[in-house]
């Protein structure tokens, strides 16, 4: 056990955490989500949904401010009328951690080319339609 740690945090997600650098890009996946089809790394998070994870990892991942874009999500397939408002708790979540953020809705292809470039995959079990996303760590200052 470590102090401050969030508990939802387990020691594999962590040690990925801590892993990754500047500019390395985290997917946190909805249960739709082809997770091992488009990333050899990926930490099955089941039992939870994204934003209690998203909150958690906010805590400790700085974004990159560098970067023109920090948070990326999967858009409207085109014909869809679906109204996502697990965004409206992203940008809550978001607005909440204090990090400067911009954020670029990619079509559904490019979306998954960018998840199979991630650092990793955190497969939830979200059942939101729309609720991937993905964020991009920054530097701590």
């Amino acid at each position: 056990m470590l102090k401050k740690i969030p508990k939802i945090i387990s020691p594999e997600l962590l040690k990925i955490l801590s892993e990754m650098g500047h500019g390395d890009e985290l997917v946190i996946a909805d249960g739709n989500f082809p997770s091992a089809a488009l990333n050899d790394r990926v930490v099955r998070y089941d039992g939870n949904n994204v934003p209690e994870l998203m909150t958690a990892i906010l805590e400790l991942y700085p974004l990159d401010s560098y970067a023109e874009h920090q948070v990326f999500l999967m858009g409207i397939s085109e014909g869809d009328s679906y109204e996502p408002t697990i965004w409206n708790e992203y940008t809550e979540i978001l607005k909440k951690s204090g990090e400067p953020y911009s954020v670029k809705y990619l079509e559904r292809f490019e979306f998954y080319e960018q998840a199979e470039n991630a650092y990793a995959v955190v497969a939830t079990g979200e059942e939101a339609l729309y609720a991937n996303i993905i964020i991009k760590k920054g530097v701590i200052k």
